[in-house]
């Protein structure tokens, strides 16, 4: 079975500080702008934004992006600080795995599409699963690269759960590379990050991966 290599440039300590709140605050554009915005590369891109069945379509693309990059508007930290200890002891390994992601490429701002495998090792308390697929979501929904979307999911949930180890692996295909520029279809990407036990024991990270089956195994689409 092929596992995703794991990059040297990876620390075996914890993440960087993690910084709350969603990002740094910008001056957002209002929803006219934006749909000013819209009509111009309509303009650009040869067509009438005027004409009947674009006339609709800077208010429709202006609603997208709202969805698009909701991340945007969400604080993954927030998310995690509601944990639980009443675990009866349990200390094995958490795993969520094959959570589907939609985010876009901040470099063309075309769709990444994939999924992610999350684990955590419990120190003391754990925390309701769906919260660790709304941290996926929330990073997938900005603008992204996916080394950097990884690496930020592991460091969140290290920094605020405090587990005795973090495993993330996302997989995904980007469509900046399949519908443009290369046009190279079937092409998945995978990026890991491990932290703690999952890092430094061997044995960890090989039941993670063993749980989670042979990445690109099956379409990231």
């Amino acid at each position: 079975m092929t596992h995703p290599k794991i990059s040297q440039a990876e620390t075996i300590v914890r993440g960087p500080v993690l910084l709350r709140g969603p990002v740094p605050a910008v001056a957002r554009p209002s929803r006219t702008e934006a749909e000013e915005a819209v009509r111009t590369l309509i303009r650009w891109a040869g067509d009438d934004p005027g004409r009947e069945g674009l006339v609709g379509t800077p208010e429709r693309v202006a609603r997208a992006y709202e969805e698009f990059f909701a991340g945007y508007r969400s604080d993954p930290v927030d998310l995690l600080t509601r944990t639980f200890e009443e675990t009866d002891g349990y200390d094995e390994m958490v795993v969520l795995k094959d959570i589907r992601l939609e985010s876009h490429c901040e470099h063309h701002m075309v769709p990444i599409i994939g999924k992610a495998h999350v684990a955590y090792l419990p120190r003391r308390r754990v925390v309701g699963i769906s919260k660790l697929a709304r941290v996926v979501e929330v990073y997938a929904r900005r603008l992204q690269i996916q080394e950097k979307m990884t690496a930020q999911i592991a460091n969140t949930i290290d920094q605020v759960l405090q587990p005795q180890g973090v495993a993330v692996v996302v997989e995904a295909s980007h469509q900046c590379m399949t519908t443009r520029g290369i046009h190279k279809t079937g092409v998945v990407m995978v990026t890991s990050r491990m932290l703690g036990a999952f890092r430094t024991d061997p044995s960890t990270r090989r039941e993670f991966l063993s749980m989670i089956g042979s990445p690109t195994s099956g379409r990231a689409d």
